[in-house]
């Protein structure tokens, strides 16, 4: 399992591919990559600021990818998150999860996204046209949780 914050832009393909290449058991591989949009609730998005809470972070991070891999059966587990300054259309987030088989691979994927969403201390500032403000904890995001609880 990895766990990498980062201020660097990365390449999704490439870490896919690395998580294939290190089993050949490995027979699914489901990923998530999340990227910055150019609009939120109909406004334009010029930017956003991540930060996070170094340590911290990493380390709810190590706990959401330990509980996946007591859930299911995986063979790899690797999450990638971007802070600082970021433009629309770059990637902020990596999930990749691999296993024997798909279904693991895309609930534990599934799982480890929600949890991040809501559990990880990551705070994010959107510049718009009329100014900064920071961005608030969606219901959507603490609904998705709930399934896995």
């Amino acid at each position: 399992m990895g766990i990498v914050v980062q201020n660097a832009s990365f390449d999704p393909g490439q870490m896919l591919n690395q998580l294939h290449a290190s089993q050949l058991g490995i027979g699914a591989v489901v990923s998530f990559v999340g990227y910055v949009r150019d609009f939120n609730e109909g406004r334009e998005v010029a930017g956003m600021l991540l930060e996070h809470y170094p340590g911290m972070t990493e380390k709810a991070l190590q706990a959401i990818t330990e509980e996946a891999a007591e859930r299911w059966p995986l063979l790899g587990i690797e999450v990638l998150h971007r802070v600082g300054h970021l433009a629309p259309g770059e990637p902020i987030v990596f999930v990749g999860v691999s296993s024997a088989h798909r279904q693991a691979a895309f609930d534990a994927c599934h799982f480890v996204i929600d949890y991040l969403k809501t559990r990880a201390p990551f705070w994010k500032k959107e510049n718009t046209p009329e100014g900064s403000a920071w961005v608030e904890a969606r219901e959507t995001d603490e609904s998705a949780l709930a399934r896995w609880q």
